[in-house]
């Protein structure tokens, strides 16, 4: 699989990234850790993850309340260097580990969750490291200043940002001018055929500064695969029957429409519309690599697909334009 730098950080990651968010949960709700893929099902998915070319892997301290980090590094030993020395893991602090626990990025708590990510990862460094979300409460030159302390130490590679609009992008990147402190080099945000703010006001800021972009939710919390039909209930064990909120205000008929138009395009080409949304997000070209996150093996496929998938310039504005 092919590999790009990440905007300058000088870290090579697969165009494809795994993305680890449901491994012993459902991300980083509280309520739901423990659910989501189990240990056993997240090593397959590691191993076929890997064996198709897949380097990067993504995760975050509060997914599973840690036991996604745990999962990686579990099966991090019972791989040989050469595996452990290709990995690229990224990981992430902002959300609470369990109920009632703090969240946020100040400081001491920046400090204290690199330490147990690094003990759940078994490492001793990571390349990439990343704000989960942006924080209000704290002040950005105090984020900045605690990631250029782990830089220093060498614990972290370089840093990111999820989950942050344009404008408080561009505020930490005007401060780590103005300070001499380490920027963010690449975001990473929710982006897909159904959610595609950021090309207003991220990719400029990507463009002028030489970030990288990571989108993750490619399928849109499994909207873009087809599963949720007008005028049904969501299928037993969905996204929108565990978190529903994030996906409610695609239950409209536009969006149905749309999604009726890419199911008719897939088919006409063979393809599948999971495998159809990614290729077209790894055709965009601001897109550095794609987060995906499979819950089963079998689900490999719809990317595998994906990857070999020709989009022309015309078909990838087309299809953009259904869902704008």
């Amino acid at each position: 699989m092919e590999e790009r730098l990440l905007g300058r950080t000088g870290v090579a990651v697969s165009r494809v990234i795994l993305g680890c968010g449901n491994f012993g949960g459902i991300g980083s709700a509280p309520a739901l850790f423990g659910q989501g893929t189990q240990r056993a099902e997240a090593f397959r998915l590691m191993d076929a993850a890997w064996e198709m070319g897949v380097t990067t892997f993504d995760t975050a301290d509060a997914y599973g309340g840690g036991r996604s980090e745990s999962f990686i590094g579990d099966w991090l030993r019972t791989k040989g260097v050469d595996v452990r020395d290709r990995v690229v893991i990224q990981t992430k602090t902002f959300n609470p580990m369990d109920t009632g626990h703090d969240r946020g990025l100040s400081r001491a708590r920046i400090r204290r969750q690199i330490e147990t990510s690094l003990i759940r990862l078994g490492v001793e460094r990571v390349a990439l490291y990343m704000t989960h979300a942006f924080d209000s409460a704290v002040p950005q030159e105090e984020t900045l200043e605690a990631f250029a302390e782990l830089v220093r130490a060498g614990k972290v590679g370089a840093v990111g940002a999820s989950n942050f609009t344009g404008e408080q992008l561009a505020e930490a990147i005007e401060l780590a001018a103005l300070e001499g402190l380490p920027r963010f080099e690449w975001v990473q945000n929710a982006f897909s055929l159904l959610e595609q703010a950021d090309r207003e006001t991220v990719f400029p800021l990507c463009h002028e500064h030489g970030l990288g972009y990571q989108p993750f939710s490619p399928l849109a919390g499994g909207w873009l695969t087809g599963k949720y039909r007008r005028g049904e209930p969501p299928p037993a064990g969905s996204r929108m029957t565990l978190r529903p909120e994030g996906g409610e205000r695609y239950r409209v008929g536009e969006v149905y429409d749309a999604i009726e138009h890419l199911e008719t395009w897939a088919a006409l080409r063979g393809s599948s519309t999971a495998a159809v949304a990614t290729a077209w997000l790894l055709h965009v070209p601001e897109v550095t690599a794609v987060v995906v996150g499979p819950n089963r093996v079998s689900h490999l496929d719809d990317v595998r697909a994906a990857v070999e998938l020709p989009i022309t310039r015309a078909e990838l504005d087309e299809l953009a334009g259904w869902f704008s």
